[in-house]
């Protein structure tokens, strides 16, 4: 059988001496590999590992929930949000209504960076949002998740240098591989028709687009939150409100 990979997540509820090696040491003895170890919030731990066979891992779970010292709490196919878990000892914050809606503070850009990278690499066409006030770091996030995926990344419409509506792009520009930055306030309320066509030849590509401000961008366009398949929230700190009126009011400043 081909090797498959494993996420398994415990919590501590006894963290006595010699507990992780006597788990480390019943991997080893079923010869299931430990690729990454991590602890993840507090006193919960994660494993990534390795094995051709699934009976171990079968067993494995039923070893481990005999354990009096550990709940067990994953035991499955690793999801890209264990994987970054195991990378960087903390979960990313998921919204408990909506779970295409992933949340981040600025001093987590690291993990968003790291985050953004690995959903930029997926195939195919895409849409995200990126929330967030002003200067808080959404198009360098974008930027650097981009150079994570070693993905090109082409500015449709942005406020970075100023404000930049493009009506068309070069042919290696329009690389079904590139990722398309868009400024949802910039293209709604700033743009002509030309812009917007482009902006719909894009949308039909199977490419990656990610949208900034994307509360506006479906107030003021044909699209609605169902051609999103994941929205990501940037604040300077959890409490902070993004409060779209704020700065569409004031949409030709180069605060934006």
């Amino acid at each position: 059988m081909e090797s498959k990979q494993w996420y398994l997540e415990y919590k501590i509820h006894k963290n006595r001496p010699g507990l992780l090696g006597d788990i480390a040491s019943t991997l080893g003895m079923l010869e299931v590999n430990i690729l990454t170890i991590n602890g993840v919030e507090g006193e919960t731990r994660g494993l990534l590992l390795e094995t051709d066979d699934d009976d171990k891992i079968a067993l494995l779970d039923q070893m481990l929930r005999k354990v009096d010292s550990i709940t067990v709490t994953a035991l499955r196919s690793p999801r890209l949000v264990d994987l970054l878990a195991v990378r960087h000892g903390r979960y990313i914050v998921r919204d408990s209504d909506d779970h295409k809606t992933f949340r981040f503070t600025r001093d987590e850009l690291g993990l968003l960076v790291d985050f953004l990278g690995e959903v930029l690499k997926r195939d195919g066409h895409q849409v995200i949002g990126l929330r967030g006030m002003p200067r808080v770091g959404k198009t360098e996030s974008i930027i650097a998740g981009s150079v994570c995926a070693m993905k090109r990344w082409a500015f449709v419409s942005s406020t970075l240098l100023r404000q930049t509506v493009r009506s068309q792009l070069s042919e290696d520009e329009m690389n079904p591989n590139n990722v398309f930055i868009i400024d949802g306030i910039v293209s709604t309320l700033r743009s002509n028709e030309k812009h917007f066509q482009l902006i719909r030849d894009l949308m039909k590509m199977p490419s990656t687009i990610v949208i900034e401000h994307p509360d506006v961008f479906i107030k003021e366009s044909e699209y609605n939150y169902d051609d999103f398949d994941i929205i990501i929230e940037l604040r300077n700190n959890p409490d902070e409100q993004i409060v779209n009126d704020t700065f569409t009011t004031n949409y030709y400043s180069d605060e934006l």
